[in-house]
């Protein structure tokens, strides 16, 4: 007779409220901005939307935009919020700090070989590779810490970049698929489920960018 399987272990990534960054079309990377009033206002929503999922654990970014984001979702849910540093933005280099039109003025055409090639870095900064490389492991330390996770979801609060770079390696896409994942708004989420043994997980997407439209700032 052999086991009955297991309940899929619901995993959500949610991206941060608004910055004044994100409004003004700037380019934030690891710069530590803060929530706007439309960021705090979109935080709690966010909380209130994802506590009646009835969350095992969050886990955030140090950066404050997502620090601030989380402590909204773990306030409505009664639990306490994690901090772990791999979770933070893409580092950008020489662009942390100049608007959209700033870079394709300093380098036309050098936004558009970013977004389409997940290999390729600014000056100085981190590639998607560079930041899915850092932040899976994460993922892997929740799954073997919690052996009860099931369909209550783990929250990873972080950023629109590490967030796509990380769904694309959980599913295993292929890396010249990567870019095939598009833009997140402020407080919108990812949900992904994971099948199988914790030494053999296959992940699934289920949700992507519920629940918010697509902010201007997207990474």
């Amino acid at each position: 007779m052999t086991d009955a399987p297991r309940a899929p272990r619901r995993l959500i990534l949610l991206r941060h409220g608004q910055t004044e960054y994100n409004a003004d079309n700037r380019m934030q990377g690891q710069l530590d901005t803060e929530l706007s009033e439309l960021g705090r206002s979109q935080a709690r929503a966010a909380a209130t939307a994802l506590v009646g999922r009835r969350p095992i654990s969050i886990v955030s970014s140090d950066l404050r935009r997502a620090y601030d984001t989380a402590v909204e979702v773990g306030d409505n849910a009664g639990l306490p919020v994690q901090i772990d540093e791999r979770l933070r933005e893409t580092h950008l280099g020489d662009w942390q700090g100049l608007t959209h039109l700033d870079v394709d003025a300093r380098a036309p055409g050098a936004r558009a070989a970013w977004r389409g090639d997940a290999t390729w870095a600014p000056p100085g900064g981190e590639s998607r590779i560079d930041v899915a490389r850092r932040s899976k492991p994460v993922v892997a330390e929740l799954v073997e810490k919690h052996e009860d996770w099931a369909e209550k979801p783990v929250v990873l609060v972080a950023h629109g970049g590490l967030i796509a770079a990380l769904t694309a390696a959980l599913l295993d896409l292929p890396v010249d698929r990567w870019p095939v994942l598009g833009g997140l708004g402020n407080t919108s989420w990812v949900q992904l489920s994971a099948y199988g043994n914790p030494d053999s997980l296959s992940w699934r997407l289920d949700v992507w960018n519920a629940s918010a439209s697509v902010a201007s700032d997207v990474l």
